[in-house]
């Protein structure tokens, strides 16, 4: 029954996305949108309200009780995952068509790549902007402050379409905005120091901005270095949960964060925003929100691409993580006005109560899944536990296959679906909890840089250019 719901709350989701295209929902919205919010708070909470009915409706035995729980918990982590799926789809199928449209015109474009200490990948990065396939491009590439040799390697790149800027140290949102400063461009585009684009990457962010209600643009962000098992545990995650998580969004319209790895934004937006605010450590959740907050649509592409070094090590790993998640428990905080005026649409009723949710209630209910299934094995419901587990791992298998098929990617990374139900899902949610308490303490939070190895020197030949 669990499962049924959850498919009944993805038809609620699906439908609703697309009613949101039409004519009619616009006209109509004001009056609705308390109802909307209402009726989407339901749908994402059914699934597990239904498993807590039926497990009160059996009174089960102690074994059967916690394996109830524990399915109960593993539906609403997989429901995520699934509820994403069908609006993804959606959204690829709509990304297909524009994708035969022209370009109708080129506008200027500055490309701004906020760096420190980035010795070890900056000149591979610069080299793939100055790649290129694009007439109008200015890369502009700001040192802030950099104790290595990054801001000798970039000078050697200074030319017409290229300009270092030397700045003391100030963090990452104060190094955009130096970049901002120095740019002309129609189209602002951020590229994280250690990132490769795709040759195209341009021409496809100039032709979705042609739309003058889109005001934000994410790209497709893939882990470049897939050498052992965590990095690619990591591939597998921004192919399943990150970039259908933003295709689903992007369907109505709101696109939770432009990542820094590869993000646009028209000009105009962000200077009616107030630039970049350097309150948070995650700049680009807390500025998408801002743009989305002003009536902007804020899109994903899939033909974008940006290529990105991934943490290798379980502490590297912890510290990016660390902050992600700690940026985003301050974005949402700094932003709560949300959740309590529905004029800001989808934002108020979908978007905002989702990513707030999939930090706190779904970590939640992966561990008392987890605890609950042990704790039915320990009392004698371990061979019910254990055909559980088998069934979830290959609906997870399943959604990765999907998952996949839709970003071309490789399939052999199916294999390391099953760490998603026990395993690499568990230590993500650890850290999220870990960042919600720091969060609540008003411990001291700041940016925890990420060790470098520099991989694209080593397998940029593998990247996409098209």
């Amino acid at each position: 029954m669990a499962f049924m719901a959850a498919i009944l709350s993805t038809a609620y989701f699906l439908i609703l996305a697309i009613w949101r295209s039409s004519n009619e929902y616009h006209r109509i919205k004001r009056r609705t949108s308390y109802l909307i919010m209402f009726f989407s708070i339901i749908f994402i909470f059914l699934p597990f309200l239904v498993g807590l009915i039926v497990i009160y409706i059996y009174q089960p035995s102690l074994s059967s009780f916690f394996c109830g729980i524990s399915v109960s918990g593993f539906t609403m982590t997989l429901f995520y995952d699934f509820l994403n799926i069908p609006l993804a789809m959606h959204h690829k199928r709509k990304e297909e068509e524009i994708a035969k449209q022209p370009i109708r015109d080129y506008p200027s474009i500055s490309i701004i790549v906020p760096a420190y200490n980035e010795e070890k990948c900056i000149e591979k990065t610069i080299e793939s902007l100055l790649e290129l396939d694009y007439p109008d491009k200015e890369i502009i590439v700001v040192d802030d402050g950099s104790m290595d040799r990054t801001h000798e390697i970039a000078l050697r790149f200074v030319s017409r379409d290229l300009e270092v800027v030397h700045k003391e140290n100030g963090g990452k949102a104060s190094a955009l905005n130096c970049g901002l400063f120095f740019s002309k461009g129609e189209i602002i585009v951020v590229v994280d120091a250690d990132s490769l684009i795709s040759r195209t990457a341009l021409k496809e962010i100039a032709k979705r901005l042609q739309d003058p209600k889109i005001l934000g643009l994410a790209g497709n962000v893939k882990v470049l270095n897939r050498n052992n098992f965590l990095t690619r545990c990591q591939a597998l995650e921004y192919i399943t949960d990150i970039n259908i998580a933003k295709r689903a969004f992007a369907t109505m319209g709101c696109t939770m964060v432009v990542p820094g790895c590869l993000g646009a934004f028209k000009r105009s937006a962000l200077i009616e925003t107030g630039n970049f605010d350097p309150d948070t450590v995650t700049e680009d959740f807390d500025t998408t929100l801002k743009v989305l907050k002003i009536g902007g649509v804020v899109q994903t592409s899939s033909y974008a691409f940006s290529y990105t070094e991934a943490p290798e090590t379980l502490r590297d790993l912890y510290r990016q993580r660390l902050r992600w998640y700690r940026g985003t428990f301050q974005a949402l905080l700094k932003h709560r006005n949300i959740i309590s005026r529905p004029i800001f649409d989808f934002l108020s009723f979908i978007g905002y109560p989702y990513i707030l949710l999939s930090i706190i209630f779904i970590p939640i209910c992966g561990f008392i899944a987890l605890i609950s299934g042990i704790i039915a094995s320990l009392t004698g419901g371990a061979i019910i536990f254990l055909r559980m587990l088998i069934i979830f791992i290959f609906l997870e298998f399943f959604f990765s296959l999907l998952a996949i098929q839709m970003d071309d990617e490789d399939i052999k990374l199916t294999l390391y679906a099953p760490f998603f139900v026990i395993g690499y899902r568990h230590l993500r949610d650890l850290i999220r909890l870990k960042s919600l308490f720091d969060v609540i303490l008003k411990r001291e939070i700041k940016w925890m840089k990420v060790e470098r190895i520099g991989r694209a020197q080593e397998i940029g030949r593998y990247v996409k250019t098209h």
